[in-house]
C-alpha cells in the first residue's frame, strides 16, 4: 500500500501525472490529489475552478483504480508549502510533480514550486515533464 501526493494546477498536468501512476498504483494505494492556491488577490474565480477541473482529473482518471482523495487548498501558502505540509500530514511515499520545459534562456531548470519542493523534502519526489 503506497500513499502519493500530486500536486497539480491544470488539467493538462493531471492528465500528465496520471499518465505516470498508470503503470504503478494498485487497488490498496491512496492518491492525494492537490491543488494549492494562493487567496486573496492573487486568486480569482477562474484559478479556482481551473483547480478543481485538475484534480478532478485526477479522481476521474485514477478512482476506478485506487482511493483518490482530492484537497483544494486556500490558505495563503506558497504551493509548495501546502504540498511538503500534506505529505508529512499523510506521511505520503512519494510526492509526484510535474515541470514544464524551458527555453534556452531561461535561468532556471524547474519551476519555483517543484524546485522548492525537491530542495525542502527528504521524501523520494516523481518528477514528470510537461509539455
Amino acid at each position: 500500500m503506497s500513499v502519493y501526493v500530486v500536486g497539480t494546477d491544470t488539467v493538462d498536468t493531471s492528465a500528465a501525472l496520471c499518465d505516470y501512476l498508470d503503470g504503478r498504483i494498485e487497488a490498496a494505494d491512496t492518491i492525494h490529489a492537490v491543488n494549492s492556491l494562493r487567496g486573496g488577490d492573487r486568486t480569482d474565480a477562474t484559478d479556482a475552478r481551473d483547480g478543481e477541473d485538475a484534480i478532478t482529473v485526477v479522481q476521474s482518471r485514477l478512482g476506478a483504480r485506487a482511493t483518490v482523495e482530492t484537497h483544494q487548498f486556500v490558505r495563503g501558502n506558497d504551493p509548495h508549502e501546502d504540498l511538503l505540509a500534506h505529505a508529512d500530514a499523510v506521511d505520503a511515499d512519494e510526492l509526484v510533480i510535474g515541470v514544464r520545459k524551458r527555453n534556452p534562456t531561461a535561468k532556471v531548470v524547474f519551476g519555483s514550486t517543484a524546485q522548492a519542493v525537491l530542495l525542502r523534502t527528504s521524501r523520494p519526489v516523481a518528477v514528470v515533464p510537461l509539455a
